[in-house]
């Protein structure tokens, strides 16, 4: 009886022996990824109890790629059990009859009208998502097969909306590895990679960071995050208003890509802003006006700031009839562009006072959302719903009423008359 010596680092046994049916793997540079593929496709193509004329692929971006990146190295691996090799086709048939076979996503006609047992998809953000979604996935069917999609982040595309996906189903299980989970990579060499790539190409490269290239506006050493609110200050609600349909019926991938509408907590004083919460969600319209007047009765809040525009005139009337039924009033005030570009309306607010630790905030499930769009802005593949409302607050201040204190520090709308 032939036995095969394949073995697997830690990192890469804890994704081979996960039992879901499709894994999603980001990881970074010389992780071990094209090694644990190989591994998992020989060793699928011999225990898989499909029939045995359902194949294996590897698929690559291009054919090409496939043959340099694998061919050599799955022929040492499976020498003992292969019976035959195509070198011009680059397909491998198995001493049980199993064939498996290497193909490219640029030629997807070649990958049309099989039955599969199991599939690896390499590198699959330089890949169509129609390979999978109208190729790969129905060809598994008949046989209920399973796939690994192995890569390094893009920035935020169909592979990161995929690993998200991975993140919540059930026959899902999404995996991240950086370059240091490899035990026999030198950790000097990665320190020294660092040292001579941009932080950005790094993160990407060997952190297998999802983050997007235009992405240096804020920096995560300027997040403070405190739980102790400040005595004094006064509180400013400001609302980035979404679309009000409803979206319980769309499919998740769709709802993915939609905006939400965003409500601004902070309360803010001579030494900055305390963000004490950010409501979000894609809701009604008049679930949005009973969660925006009932954040500014929770928190006594005088002015309320919305953007301006038809969302706002489709909620107003919500809100006004809401007040009446609660009795609690607060002024409803439009917020405006000023003319800016959102990138430079959202610098201008937010940059400034977070490099020099005048924003602070609160411990909240919404933290990592609203860091995650920072750390992106202004990388239009990603959602800005949060950072947009947060910036509103600038706006909100100027609304105010100027204390006589606080005078020098602010520029007069009329040189004239001072005010």
């Amino acid at each position: 009886m032939t036995t095969l010596n394949i073995q697997f680092h830690p990192a890469q046994k804890s994704i081979f022996d996960a039992k879901e049916r499709f894994k999603v793997v980001a990881a970074g540079r010389r992780f071990g990824k094209t090694r644990l593929a190989i591994g998992t496709l020989i060793i699928q193509a011999l225990t898989s109890p499909a029939p045995v004329d359902k194949l294996v692929f590897y698929i690559a971006p291009t054919f090409q790629q496939a043959k340099e990146l694998v061919w050599d190295t799955l022929k040492e691996m499976a020498h003992e059990v292969i019976a035959n090799v195509h070198e011009n086709t680059g397909v491998v048939t198995l001493v049980n009859g199993r064939k498996i076979c290497l193909k490219g996503s640029d030629r997807p006609d070649t990958m049309r009208g099989v039955g599969l047992c199991y599939c690896v998809v390499d590198e699959y953000a330089d890949m169509k998502p129609n390979v999978w979604e109208q190729i790969l996935r129905p060809a598994l069917s008949d046989a209920k097969g399973g796939a690994l999609f192995i890569g390094t982040p893009k920035g935020r595309n169909h592979f990161y909306a995929l690993y998200q996906r991975a993140e919540k189903e059930p026959t899902w299980k999404a995996f991240h590895f950086t370059s240091f989970d490899n035990p026999y990579l030198d950790p000097e060499e990665i320190e020294q990679a660092k040292n001579e790539m941009s932080s950005f190409a790094f993160r990407q490269e060997y952190m297998a960071s999802f983050e997007a290239a235009a992405s240096d506006i804020f920096k995560p050493e300027w997040v403070k995050i405190d739980d102790k609110e400040p005595e004094e200050g006064e509180y400013y609600i400001a609302v980035d208003l979404a679309g009000f349909e409803d979206v319980s019926e769309q499919a998740g991938n769709k709802k993915a890509y939609l905006d939400q509408t965003a409500i601004a907590v902070v309360k803010v004083n001579s030494k900055g802003w305390w963000v004490k919460d950010i409501l979000y969600g894609r809701w009604d319209v008049r679930e949005t006006a009973v969660r925006i007047v009932k954040a500014a009765r929770d928190n006594q809040v005088k002015i309320v700031g919305i953007e301006k525009g038809a969302l706002k005139n489709a909620v107003t009337p919500y809100l006004k009839e809401l007040m009446q039924r609660t009795g609690y009033y607060c002024s409803m005030v439009e917020l405006t562009h000023g003319n800016k570009k959102k990138t430079d309306r959202v610098v201008w607010a937010l940059q400034g006072r977070m490099e020099h630790g005048r924003i602070k905030f609160n411990i909240g499930s919404w933290n990592n959302d609203l860091i995650d769009q920072m750390m992106q802005f202004p990388d239009p593949k990603t959602h800005d719903d949060l950072v947009d409302a947060l910036a509103y607050i600038d706006q909100m201040q100027s609304i105010t009423t100027i204390s006589l204190d606080d005078f020098e520090d602010h520029t007069p709308l009329d040189a004239i008359s001072g005010y």
